[in-house]
């Protein structure tokens, strides 16, 4: 499954680099529309959008004290909503919020393990306007849910993690108000005490590759 994730982040990688190369000339001569995307030249990314999305996480759980880390993945389902304006006839900024419900499981052999039910974010994000792509970056602040679970006490403790987030993407559109969106993003979600093993210090970190449809209005 990491292979899969591995190469879809290549992919979104591959498409924000060549989009934001080209970007300059997208904007000063107007191309012909490609087969199944709509022809924005000019830009129509003003305005709120909602959408939703699904996505492949995966992370580390990190007890620095004895050097230890437990590695987790699963998938993560969510929606999302914002706000782009126009800064210049070649930047989109925009704010944007999501949340989403996740199933990232991870631990040892020795009993303890950890699962991340659910993760959210408040963002910035700074794009170019290709006409009908729009690359783009995004950094804001994180937020997940975690619980960890000590089979040997046995004991078990919930957190909710706040920390940053920060990743990549392109968004294309498919029709007037409609557009698909690839991204990646690199988490970290800080460091919380858990009442597990007499009191433990655990760092929270995952990446995340999403795709997802978002309407315009």
């Amino acid at each position: 499954m990491n292979r899969f994730a591995i190469a879809l982040l290549a992919g979104v990688a591959g498409v924000s680099l060549a989009s934001a190369a080209s970007a300059a000339d997208l904007i000063v001569s107007e191309p012909a529309p490609a087969v199944g995307i709509v022809d924005t030249a000019g830009g129509n990314w003003d305005g709120a959008f909602i959408g939703a999305f699904a996505g492949y996480g995966w992370g580390t759980l990190a007890d620095d004290a004895i050097s230890t880390n437990y590695e987790g993945e699963g998938w993560q389902l969510g929606v999302t909503a914002g706000y782009n304006f126009t800064v210049s006839a070649a930047l989109v900024a925009g704010i944007v919020a999501d949340v989403a419900w996740a199933d990232i499981n991870g631990g040892d052999t020795a009993g303890v393990s950890y699962n991340t039910d659910w993760t959210g974010s408040i963002r910035g994000r700074l794009g170019i306007d290709a006409g009908a792509f729009l690359p783009y970056v995004t950094a804001g602040v994180a937020f997940a849910n975690n619980t960890v679970t000590d089979a040997v006490g046995p004991s078990e403790d919930t957190q909710l993690h706040t920390g940053w987030t920060a990743g990549a993407g392109v968004e294309f559109a498919v029709a007037d108000n409609v557009s698909l969106d690839l991204q990646y993003r690199y988490s970290d979600y800080g460091t919380k005490t858990y009442n597990v093993g007499g009191g433990t210090d655990l760092g929270l970190t995952s990446h995340a590759i999403t795709a997802g449809v978002n309407f315009r209005f």
